[in-house]
Protein backbone atom coordinates (compact mmCIF):
# COMPACT_ATOMS: atom_id res chain seq x y z
CA UNK A 1 0.00 0.00 0.00
CA UNK A 2 0.96 3.12 -0.43
CA UNK A 3 1.05 6.48 2.10
CA UNK A 4 1.86 9.18 -0.54
CA UNK A 5 -0.79 8.36 -3.11
CA UNK A 6 -3.41 8.45 0.17
CA UNK A 7 -1.72 11.69 0.90
CA UNK A 8 -1.91 12.87 -2.72
CA UNK A 9 -5.69 11.43 -3.71
CA UNK A 10 -7.70 10.62 -0.64
CA UNK A 11 -8.83 14.73 -0.23
CA UNK A 12 -12.02 15.14 1.92
CA UNK A 13 -14.76 14.71 -1.14
CA UNK A 14 -12.84 11.34 -1.65
CA UNK A 15 -12.90 10.36 2.04
CA UNK A 16 -16.30 11.30 2.12
CA UNK A 17 -17.69 9.29 -1.06
CA UNK A 18 -15.51 6.27 0.22
CA UNK A 19 -17.53 6.80 3.67
CA UNK A 20 -20.74 7.16 1.78
CA UNK A 21 -20.16 3.53 0.09
CA UNK A 22 -18.57 1.94 2.64
CA UNK A 23 -15.29 2.01 2.16
CA UNK A 24 -13.72 4.04 4.08
CA UNK A 25 -12.21 1.84 6.61
CA UNK A 26 -10.54 -0.49 4.28
CA UNK A 27 -8.88 2.33 1.99
CA UNK A 28 -7.35 3.54 5.89
CA UNK A 29 -4.43 1.02 5.25
CA UNK A 30 -3.34 3.01 2.67
CA UNK A 31 -3.15 6.32 4.87
CA UNK A 32 -1.54 3.79 7.75
CA UNK A 33 1.06 2.12 5.17
CA UNK A 34 4.95 1.92 5.98
CA UNK A 35 6.23 2.41 2.55
CA UNK A 36 5.28 5.98 1.43
CA UNK A 37 6.31 4.81 -2.32
CA UNK A 38 7.43 8.07 -3.02
CA UNK A 39 10.57 6.07 -4.42
CA UNK A 40 11.53 4.39 -7.17
CA UNK A 41 12.82 1.48 -6.79
CA UNK A 42 14.43 -1.14 -9.33
CA UNK A 43 10.81 -2.70 -9.69
CA UNK A 44 9.59 0.07 -10.94
CA UNK A 45 12.29 1.28 -12.79
CA UNK A 46 12.27 -2.21 -14.86
CA UNK A 47 8.88 -1.76 -15.94
CA UNK A 48 8.99 1.98 -16.35
CA UNK A 49 11.60 1.69 -18.92
CA UNK A 50 9.97 -0.94 -20.45
CA UNK A 51 7.06 0.87 -21.64
CA UNK A 52 6.61 2.22 -25.17
CA UNK A 53 3.78 4.56 -24.13
CA UNK A 54 1.49 5.84 -21.50
CA UNK A 55 -1.22 7.61 -20.76
CA UNK A 56 -0.79 10.87 -18.98
CA UNK A 57 -2.95 14.04 -17.46
CA UNK A 58 -3.06 17.54 -16.45
CA UNK A 59 -5.18 20.26 -15.63
CA UNK A 60 -5.71 23.49 -17.58
CA UNK A 61 -6.76 27.03 -15.89
CA UNK A 62 -10.40 26.17 -16.07
CA UNK A 63 -9.93 22.81 -14.13
CA UNK A 64 -10.74 20.62 -17.20
CA UNK A 65 -8.47 17.51 -17.32
CA UNK A 66 -6.89 16.87 -20.49
CA UNK A 67 -5.13 12.79 -21.03
CA UNK A 68 -3.35 11.75 -23.53
CA UNK A 69 -1.26 9.35 -24.86
CA UNK A 70 2.39 9.52 -25.38
CA UNK A 71 4.51 6.76 -27.20
CA UNK A 72 7.60 6.15 -28.60
CA UNK A 73 10.32 3.40 -28.43
CA UNK A 74 10.73 1.31 -25.64
CA UNK A 75 12.44 2.74 -22.82
CA UNK A 76 11.95 6.66 -24.24
CA UNK A 77 10.64 7.17 -20.53
CA UNK A 78 13.81 6.81 -18.51
CA UNK A 79 14.51 6.58 -15.33
CA UNK A 80 17.00 9.03 -13.90
CA UNK A 81 17.16 8.22 -10.09
CA UNK A 82 14.77 7.06 -7.26
CA UNK A 83 13.22 10.32 -7.73
CA UNK A 84 12.95 11.32 -11.37
CA UNK A 85 11.60 10.46 -14.72
CA UNK A 86 12.46 12.00 -17.78
CA UNK A 87 11.35 11.82 -21.61
CA UNK A 88 11.57 13.04 -24.88
CA UNK A 89 8.41 15.29 -26.14
CA UNK A 90 9.01 14.47 -30.14
CA UNK A 91 7.18 16.68 -32.32
CA UNK A 92 3.74 16.06 -33.19
CA UNK A 93 0.76 17.56 -33.90
CA UNK A 94 1.90 21.13 -32.04
CA UNK A 95 -1.14 22.13 -30.00
CA UNK A 96 0.43 22.05 -27.04
CA UNK A 97 -1.75 21.07 -24.46
CA UNK A 98 0.14 19.67 -21.86
CA UNK A 99 2.92 21.96 -22.27
CA UNK A 100 0.44 24.75 -21.77
CA UNK A 101 -1.43 23.25 -19.47
CA UNK A 102 1.83 22.53 -17.16
CA UNK A 103 3.23 26.23 -17.86
CA UNK A 104 -0.01 27.11 -15.09
CA UNK A 105 -0.38 23.99 -13.13
CA UNK A 106 3.16 21.45 -12.76
CA UNK A 107 1.00 18.32 -11.53
CA UNK A 108 1.28 15.20 -13.44
CA UNK A 109 -0.37 11.61 -13.16
CA UNK A 110 0.62 8.73 -15.41
CA UNK A 111 -0.57 5.64 -15.87
CA UNK A 112 1.52 3.03 -17.48
CA UNK A 113 0.17 -0.33 -19.05
CA UNK A 114 1.52 -3.76 -19.10
CA UNK A 115 -1.52 -5.50 -21.47
CA UNK A 116 -0.02 -8.31 -21.95
CA UNK A 117 0.84 -9.01 -18.02
CA UNK A 118 -2.39 -7.32 -17.07
CA UNK A 119 -0.22 -4.83 -14.58
CA UNK A 120 -0.73 -1.30 -14.49
CA UNK A 121 1.93 1.39 -12.34
CA UNK A 122 0.55 5.12 -11.29
CA UNK A 123 2.56 7.86 -10.72
CA UNK A 124 1.79 11.11 -9.45
CA UNK A 125 4.38 14.18 -9.99
CA UNK A 126 5.46 17.57 -10.93
CA UNK A 127 6.52 18.54 -14.09
CA UNK A 128 9.69 20.85 -15.11
CA UNK A 129 9.71 21.01 -18.95
CA UNK A 130 13.28 21.58 -20.23
CA UNK A 131 14.73 23.00 -23.93
CA UNK A 132 17.90 22.02 -25.12
CA UNK A 133 19.72 25.31 -25.35
CA UNK A 134 18.86 25.28 -21.36
CA UNK A 135 20.08 21.42 -20.85
CA UNK A 136 21.80 20.03 -23.63
CA UNK A 137 23.41 17.15 -21.85
CA UNK A 138 20.19 16.20 -20.37
CA UNK A 139 18.40 16.25 -23.80
CA UNK A 140 21.22 14.05 -24.95
CA UNK A 141 20.48 11.43 -22.19
CA UNK A 142 16.95 11.31 -23.64
CA UNK A 143 17.71 10.78 -26.93
CA UNK A 144 16.91 7.02 -28.75
CA UNK A 145 19.52 6.68 -31.74
CA UNK A 146 17.57 4.85 -33.89
CA UNK A 147 14.39 7.08 -33.43
CA UNK A 148 14.63 10.00 -35.36
CA UNK A 149 11.44 12.21 -34.23
CA UNK A 150 12.73 15.55 -33.72
CA UNK A 151 12.80 16.34 -29.58
CA UNK A 152 11.25 19.72 -29.28
CA UNK A 153 11.60 19.48 -25.25
CA UNK A 154 11.92 17.05 -22.12
CA UNK A 155 9.46 16.84 -19.60
CA UNK A 156 11.26 16.24 -15.92
CA UNK A 157 8.75 14.77 -13.62
CA UNK A 158 9.74 14.51 -9.84
CA UNK A 159 7.79 11.67 -8.58
CA UNK A 160 5.83 12.31 -5.39
CA UNK A 161 3.89 8.97 -5.68
CA UNK A 162 3.47 6.10 -7.41
CA UNK A 163 1.25 3.06 -6.85
CA UNK A 164 0.60 -0.14 -8.37
CA UNK A 165 -3.26 -0.53 -9.75
CA UNK A 166 -5.43 -3.78 -9.52
CA UNK A 167 -5.53 -5.74 -12.70
CA UNK A 168 -9.19 -6.37 -12.10
CA UNK A 169 -10.14 -5.64 -15.74
CA UNK A 170 -7.28 -4.85 -17.83
CA UNK A 171 -8.24 -6.86 -20.67
CA UNK A 172 -4.81 -8.61 -22.02
CA UNK A 173 -3.52 -7.26 -25.49
CA UNK A 174 -0.89 -8.38 -27.47
CA UNK A 175 1.88 -6.21 -29.32
CA UNK A 176 3.02 -7.88 -33.00
CA UNK A 177 6.06 -8.78 -30.94
CA UNK A 178 4.38 -10.16 -28.17
CA UNK A 179 2.59 -12.83 -30.73
CA UNK A 180 5.73 -13.70 -32.64
CA UNK A 181 7.37 -14.86 -29.04
CA UNK A 182 4.14 -17.36 -28.12
CA UNK A 183 3.62 -18.30 -31.66
CA UNK A 184 7.67 -19.09 -32.77
CA UNK A 185 7.48 -22.06 -30.79
CA UNK A 186 4.36 -23.85 -32.94
CA UNK A 187 6.39 -22.46 -35.97
CA UNK A 188 9.43 -24.42 -35.81
CA UNK A 189 7.32 -27.53 -34.13
CA UNK A 190 5.21 -27.23 -38.12
CA UNK A 191 8.71 -27.01 -39.47
CA UNK A 192 9.82 -29.92 -37.62
CA UNK A 193 6.69 -31.91 -39.28
CA UNK A 194 6.99 -30.84 -42.53
CA UNK A 195 10.57 -31.54 -43.16
CA UNK A 196 10.26 -35.20 -41.31
CA UNK A 197 7.66 -35.85 -43.89
CA UNK A 198 9.85 -35.06 -46.74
Amino acid sequence: MSRAFAKISFTPSVKAAQTRYASREANLGFELADDARSEITQREADFIEARDSFYQATVNEDGWPYVQHRGGPQGFLKVLDQHTIAYADFSGNRQYLSVGNLQANDKIALILMDYREQRRLKIWGRVKIVHEQDAPTLIAQLKMPSYRARIERAFIISVEAWDWNCPQHITPRYTESDIEQIIAPLQAEIARLKQSRA
